[in-house]
């Protein structure tokens, strides 16, 4: 699938065929252990064995869209947040979380911002067109400044945050933290943008 194609879209029972398959990438590759503590982690655990009954899914897809509201019950510790899919039509190829404000863990380790992206699907650009079709999306959210974090030793996920105008700040433990701007140089909302003056 192209990255030309592919587009941010609200979690949908369109793609779940495709869903499952991408799923079943990221559990070949380890992903729903017990010491995985990511989303899709703690996901697999949770939908795994019933994802495929269309029902289960569409409550799913429910569910994942009512984190969003402030008023939605959710685990605890966790904060309310705007999860989208990067889909090229049927297809599921990622899906990236925006955070709405940070907790104490998040400012230290987990950031505003998560992605990930199916393994049959990376290297080919979708992780850097994703994080970059969300950003204004956080902004609309009220975040001016994004942070982002990746493990120190995941050299292709530090390109993607840098190549969105991540700043890094500094490590903690083995997480790499950077700020990244919501709105981007090209964007013209951005007083930055070309042909446009800054204002202090």
């Amino acid at each position: 699938m192209t990255v030309s194609m592919a587009q941010l879209s609200p979690p949908t029972v369109d793609v779940h065929e495709s869903f499952l398959a991408a799923m079943a990438e990221f559990q070949a590759e380890g992903r729903g252990y017990l010491e995985d503590r990511s989303m899709i982690g703690s996901e697999i655990r949770t939908y795994g064995r019933s994802w495929s009954s269309p029902e289960v899914f569409t409550e799913y897809v429910r569910w994942l869209r009512a984190q969003a509201l402030e008023s939605s019950t959710r685990p605890n510790g966790w904060v309310p947040s705007t999860t989208l899919w990067w889909v090229d039509g049927v297809h599921f190829l990622g899906r990236i979380a925006i955070r709405h404000w940070l907790n104490a863990h998040l400012r230290r380790l987990g950031g505003h911002i998560g992605y990930d992206v199916r393994p049959s699907a990376r290297r080919l650009g979708h992780a850097t067109a994703m994080l970059h079709a969300a950003l204004p999306v956080a902004h609309e959210l009220g975040i001016e400044q994004a942070l982002i974090t990746c493990d120190e030793d995941n050299v292709a996920s530090r390109k993607v945050i840098e190549r969105n105008g991540g700043v890094f700040e500094n490590k903690i433990d083995n997480k790499l933290r950077f700020w990244t701007p919501a709105l981007q140089p090209d964007d013209p909302a951005n007083p930055r943008s070309a042909g446009q003056e800054r204002h202090a």
